[in-house]
């Protein structure tokens, strides 16, 4: 087993999914390790085995979930998964798509008049800001995950975190956004316009427009234009951002909230699984385990790879035994692939030997329907 069951205690994800005190579970990892697939199979299991009223948010952009789960579309509003399997528990599945953009357009909304709220959204900078800005689809995942929290509809919410260069981008990048909003530099692109300054760039004092010469030198006056008129527009959402952060935060590290770390048995995975698992230690947010998908695994294990090969090359010698030569050096390629897979996954368990984890074995295809999800979370849950 990969990891071993001696290396670590075992993971029990039904139990996770069935404490009704566990009201989120957020799969995290490195992006192309089978988040959303885990994700999707964990929520699908919660409703159909265990009764829960769930919704699975995804970040994922190529709308794999959508098709997995026999849905036309997703977006922003869950929509609920028709043709599961919840006559005997009485649960609901519900999924969406966060949608960076709206989710940003739904704050301005929620926390401005309706004429201010028009003045952002045209403003080339908020335009740009909500749609490509580094660090907003993290802190929009965090946002959303606040709403559905505070709407209370839901027994399990399953958050799918966001394909990131780095797994930890997702508890960074909302007190970096909240960061740059309320940064030195744009409070000091504000304050002229709070002194009642003629221009955007009407100076309080000389210094300060020796400092907007350069910045306006290095950004260009229009896009300097363009930030201090958002700046000014958002002015009274500033402590918003901070304290919602803050909010979801305290969310993150309560016991209601379960972190399931996802990897594949790859060094970089493996390597990004442990960085998380470490900030989530420091942090005291709740790590409930390590889900290692896609390991390889022989279906003669008491046979290793030297013992095949030696096997393959008497056959040889004898003639006339090609396919059983083939199938013995096919043997012995995945045996070392499972030995290096399991040196890989022993990198984390000896440095976290306390948490629990569970190995999903690699599937012969790519899971498109709610049957492949079912298959993944009974792996997962190994019931």
């Amino acid at each position: 087993m990969v990891p071993s069951e001696d290396a670590a205690p075992q993971l029990d994800v039904d139990q996770i999914l069935a404490d009704p005190g566990v009201r989120i579970v957020v799969c995290c990892g490195a992006g192309g390790v089978g988040k959303t697939t885990t994700a999707a199979a964990l929520a699908l299991r919660a409703a159909e085995r265990h009764g829960r009223r769930t919704v699975v948010l995804t970040i994922d952009p190529a709308r794999r979930l959508a098709q997995s789960l026999g849905l036309t579309e997703l977006d922003n509003t869950p929509r609920q998964v028709k043709g599961i399997d919840v006559e005997a528990s009485g649960g609901e599945l519900h999924a969406m798509m966060l949608d960076m953009k709206r989710t940003f357009d739904d704050v301005v909304l929620q926390h401005t008049d309706p004429a201010k709220a028009a003045e952002i959204f045209a403003n080339p900078f908020y335009q740009a800001m909500s749609s490509t800005f580094a660090g907003t689809q993290e802190y929009m995942a965090m946002e959303k995950l606040g709403q559905l929290h505070a709407r209370g509809e839901w027994d399990l919410i399953v958050v799918d975190t966001p394909p990131s260069r780095s797994a930890l981008d997702f508890l960074d990048a909302p007190a970096r956004l909240s960061r740059f909003l309320d940064g030195r530099m744009l409070r000091l692109l504000l304050a002229p316009a709070r002194t009642g300054g003629r221009s955007m760039f009407s100076l309080v004092t000389a210094s300060f427009g020796m400092f907007s010469k350069v910045v306006q030198k290095v950004l260009g006056a229009q896009l300097l234009t363009d930030l201090s008129g958002f700046v000014a527009a958002l002015d009274s959402m500033f402590g918003g951002f901070r304290q919602r952060a803050e909010q979801t935060y305290r969310i993150l590290q309560a016991r209601e909230t379960a972190f399931l770390l996802v990897a594949a048995p790859e060094p970089d995975a493996v390597r990004e699984a442990a960085y998380f698992a470490g900030r989530l230690r420091e942090e005291k947010m709740p790590l409930a385990g390590l889900v290692l998908n896609r390991v390889h695994r022989p279906a003669v294990p008491g046979l290793d790879a030297a013992e095949s090969l030696a096997a393959a090359e008497r056959l040889v010698g004898l003639g006339g035994h090609e396919g059983t030569v083939d199938v013995l050096r096919a043997h012995a390629a995945l045996a070392q692939q499972a030995v290096r897979e399991r040196q890989v996954a022993t990198r984390f368990t000896e440095a976290f030997p306390a948490v629990p984890a569970v190995s999903v074995t690699a599937q012969p295809a790519d899971v498109h329907d709610v049957d492949g999800l079912r298959t993944i979370g009974a792996a997962i849950s190994r019931p």
